[in-house]
């Protein structure tokens, strides 16, 4: 979704194909040509195919600069939007993971302590980001859009129908509602047919991750 989203943002020409996960069409040889781990998204630019959520967004804003979704080199903000985009891909995503497939990544029998620990994780990630947002500032880099706001969104709505989710939080809840505002969000959540988060978002109500 978020990779989706931000060429959607940015107004570059892309194609989108689907992948039927539902049917394990990432599995596929045709598909694991492109992206040996059978993972999604994968990005084809220039006739070569990437991978890697987090690597994906960085690497369109390098590509698409008059769009501003990265802190320039030497600039104030970059330190802390790397630091933010790493977190997100080094803490949030993979706990997410072990939350939501605890059960067939490893052993049924342990999976219940994994899920407890990636919970923990993830509370604290969602403390961390709310505390960040605590200074009145409208985005997680300074007070404009970037390449991590796309990433934490997308895991905060991952996170809906978790015990706690991140709409829970105060600062989270106001970030959430105003980043999801934004035109370029609503259309994903028309072109994947997503359910309804926030609740507020006026989209007709569909099935969707």
């Amino acid at each position: 979704m978020a990779v989706h989203w931000m060429l959607i943002e940015i107004g570059a020409p892309f194609e989108t194909v689907l992948v039927d996960l539902a049917s394990g069409g990432q599995q596929t040889a045709a598909y694991r040509r492109l992206n040996p781990a059978g993972r999604v998204p994968t990005l084809v630019v220039d006739g070569s195919a990437h991978g890697e959520s987090a690597a994906l967004l960085m690497l369109l804003a390098e590509r698409h600069p008059e769009a501003a979704l990265m802190p320039a080199p030497g600039s104030a903000d970059r330190a802390t939007w790397l630091e933010i985009m790493i977190q997100l891909a080094n803490t949030l995503l993979p706990a997410m993971r072990d939350w939501f497939y605890a059960d067939t990544d490893g052993e049924p029998i342990g999976a219940d302590a994994v899920r407890s620990l990636a919970r923990r994780r993830i509370e604290t990630a969602w403390d961390h980001l709310d505390r960040r947002l605590s200074s009145s500032q409208s985005h997680l880099v300074s007070d404009r859009l970037s390449t991590a706001d796309f990433l934490a969104i997308m895991l905060m709505r991952w996170a809906r129908n978790m015990p706690r989710p991140a709409t829970t939080w105060p600062n989270l809840s106001a970030y959430i509602e105003r980043v999801t505002q934004r035109p370029s969000f609503i259309e994903v959540n028309r072109r994947e047919g997503l359910a309804n988060w926030p609740m507020s978002l006026d989209l007709p109500e569909q099935d969707g991750r």
